[in-house]
């Protein structure tokens, strides 16, 4: 997987910036900026090395939102996803991106674990290479397969189906799993609770929130721990249900060990509680981290490895 920076003078070249700037709106106006913000070190390296940069993004709706983020004299294309043969994967979109460019950087880790035009399409018609959050996103999420231990694992969110290719990988490596959320439950009745390592929220599985007891057992174990990765809430925080979710990321933001956090609903509660500088690493990616975690690569990552150009 080559570097954005082994890509030599990009001086005059058309670069095709691939990123994920698919942020949540409030009054039409984006709402969190925080993966934006992660490709601006690539997007200014770019600039600053004389070349015409082209961003590509998927969104939801019209892009013109993401505009304020668009330096002058770069290039910002309509929602991917607008052309059915993104998803496809169509060859003949990814061609009609490719010849907009001399080269691709894909700054999209996290929608790097989908085989879409512009993720692995593009990589095979022009010189391809990783853009430097892209580099930061792999090298952090690889320190979870030789972690310092004890190593704990936390689990939550609604999605078992997800989740449980982490629990399976990681019952070799992790000292502590546990599983909440809305997810709880149904992963008890799978009998993974048969596992000596998973551990569950204490009381009714079913409950909208954890409680006192659950968490006071986590901040035994995250006092303990010397590496920690952490995806999804602990209760139904779309609905407001955000206290112990609350308490746990504070838990997690004041342990001395590793820290490694990320997904969707884990970020918006980062976000409320300003903590983004309080944990080792903050990841973009949501279902891409869970995948890159249980697989150890992701189609994106694939598509640049294999990039003949």
């Amino acid at each position: 997987m080559k570097k954005i920076d082994e890509a030599g003078d990009l001086k005059g070249k058309r670069v095709l910036l691939r990123v994920d700037w698919n942020t949540p709106l409030s009054g039409g106006v984006v709402a969190d900026d925080f993966r934006i913000k992660a490709t601006r070190p690539t997007l200014e390296k770019l600039i600053s090395s004389g070349a015409k940069v082209i961003i590509a993004t998927h969104f939801e709706g019209n892009v013109e939102p993401l505009r304020p983020f668009v330096p002058e004299g770069v290039e910002l294309l309509p929602n991917l996803r607008d052309n059915p043969g993104e998803e496809g994967n169509s060859p003949e979109f990814a061609k009609e991106l490719a010849v907009k460019a001399d080269i691709f950087v894909n700054e999209a880790f996290s929608v790097s674990h989908r085989a879409h035009a512009s993720i692995v399409g593009v990589p095979k018609l022009l010189p391809s290479y990783a853009g430097s959050r892209f580099v930061e996103e792999f090298e952090n999420l690889s320190k979870v397969f030789s972690p310092t231990h004890p190593f704990l694992l936390l689990l939550g969110g609604a999605k078992i189906e997800t989740k449980l290719p982490l629990v399976e990988k990681f019952s070799s490596i992790a000292d502590d799993i546990f599983i909440g959320g809305a997810m709880a439950k149904r992963a008890f009745e799978m009998n993974l609770g048969y596992n000596p390592k998973v551990f569950f929220p204490t009381g009714d599985l079913s409950a909208l929130d954890a409680n006192d007891e659950t968490i006071e057992i986590l901040k035994e174990k995250i006092g303990r721990a010397g590496f920690i990765v952490w995806n999804g809430p602990l209760g139904k925080y779309e609905d407001g249900y955000v206290e112990h979710t609350h308490k746990l990321a504070l838990a997690v933001a004041a342990s001395e060990a590793h820290t490694i956090v990320g997904g969707g609903d884990t970020l918006a509660v980062i976000k409320d509680l300003d903590l983004f500088d309080k944990y080792s690493f903050v990841s973009t990616a949501g279902g891409a981290m869970l995948d890159f975690l249980a697989k150890g690569t992701l189609p994106g990552i694939v598509a640049l490895d294999s990039t003949q150009i």
